[in-house]
């Protein structure tokens, strides 16, 4: 059961956070959930702000994803009316990283999302994903994140 894992795990999945803009959190397409970009909101707060490199560091930058995977989870868990369980696969994540020219480790902060969606969901949390770096990201924030899952 996955609502045991997020136990384990010791993570609580709040309400989503609101769409900034003129979206949708989540649209569900046939057996596809689509998970517009989330960021790293906790409690109603960004969490993190700045670029990698300068105000925020690589351990905080993978926090900061690990927060944007939370928020997907909450999402995916609203799309699946409740039940996590209706999972079949994280097909896709994709990484927008706000970082400084030369930054170039974006992989390490996509694995603070990837471990994430592995630790929750095991074989079915394993996902094809993208990690690039971006001149800016609304509210700016260090890390955008948005997914694909099968149902």
């Amino acid at each position: 059961m996955i609502e045991n894992r997020l136990k384990e795990l010791n993570i609580k999945i709040d309400k989503i956070p609101a769409p900034a803009a003129n979206y949708l959190p989540y649209i569900k397409s046939g057996n596809q959930i689509f998970i517009s970009g989330q960021l790293p909101v906790k409690n109603g707060e960004i969490a993190f702000k700045g670029k990698v490199g300068n105000e925020v560091t690589i351990e905080e930058a993978r926090e900061a994803a690990k927060i944007c995977a939370i928020n997907i989870i909450a999402n995916l868990k609203e799309a699946c009316d409740g039940d996590l369980n209706k999972v079949k696969k994280c097909v896709k994540l994709g990484i927008f990283i706000n970082a400084i020219d030369d930054f170039a480790q974006h992989p390490q902060i996509g694995n603070g999302a990837s471990d994430l969606m592995v630790d929750i969901f095991a074989e079915k949390g394993k996902h094809s994903r993208f990690a690039v770096g971006v001149s800016s990201l609304p509210f700016n924030v260090p890390v955008e994140i948005d997914a694909i899952f099968e149902i």
